[in-house]
């Protein structure tokens, strides 16, 4: 369960990127180590990121410990990006969280994508403190979406959250532990990891009442994010 956020996640971009018709020109904004160019070798490939991130941020909340920008094509804040191109595709996975103004983030993409062209994008709905200090939102909530992308002419085709809340007490849960650890200073007792690990069972059980995954009915009370697919209106 530990990565079955990031693998959800994963496994939807990958679909999307694939129905994204051979040759068209995509812009990975905010691509860091463009972990889904792999997913693009039918695709012109062009990757964005401030590139400012080293790893091990200010120390605080979740770090990688090591970050490469080596792979980036623009070297600019997200709102800075050149609009002398236009593309027929933008990917923007959990980004928005990272940066001071998300609203200018959204109409800079949609200044950016061609019409009839595809935006997919994904942020957390409710997110720890991760990459510090450049963290500014834990997430988003649907109506986020529907309202900004609808005012800058983007129709949503798709909108599905990545689990539920279920699935969010199981995740939390299971690192409940070494956040005890860590910021406590001792491991739980044997009594109490027990105890959290028959609430995981507890969490996992009621998940799988809660309908698919992708269609989960607590979403709407909590989800880890969503993930949208929306088209500029020609």
């Amino acid at each position: 369960m530990a990565n079955i956020n990031e693998k959800t996640r994963e496994i939807w971009v990958e679909k999307k990127l694939a129905s994204v018709p051979r040759g068209r020109l995509i812009l990975d904004l905010g691509a860091g180590e463009c972990q889904y160019k792999k997913f693009c070798p039918h695709l012109t490939y062009v990757s964005q990121d401030v590139a400012i991130y080293d790893g091990e941020g200010n120390q605080a909340g979740l770090q990688t410990g090591t970050w490469d920008f080596s792979q980036i094509d623009i070297r600019c804040d997200a709102v800075d990006i050149p609009e002398d191109v236009q593309y027929d595709a933008i990917l923007c996975t959990e980004v928005l969280e990272h940066v001071p103004d998300p609203v200018r983030v959204v109409e800079k993409i949609a200044r950016l994508v061609k019409p009839g062209g595809d935006v997919l994008l994904t942020a957390p709905f409710s997110s720890l403190t991760h990459f510090a200090p450049y963290h500014y939102a834990t997430g988003f909530s649907s109506y986020f979406y529907s309202h900004h992308l609808d005012r800058l002419g983007l129709e949503i085709l798709e909108i599905t959250p990545n689990g539920g809340y279920f699935d969010f007490l199981d995740q939390e849960l299971g690192r409940a532990a070494s956040v005890h650890e860590e910021y406590v200073g001792v491991r739980p007792s044997f009594i109490a990891r027990k105890i959290i690990k028959l609430a995981r069972k507890v969490m996992r059980k009621a998940a799988a009442k809660d309908g698919e995954r992708e269609r989960r009915n607590s979403a709407q009370l909590l989800t880890m994010g969503w993930q949208i697919h929306a088209r500029m209106r020609a």
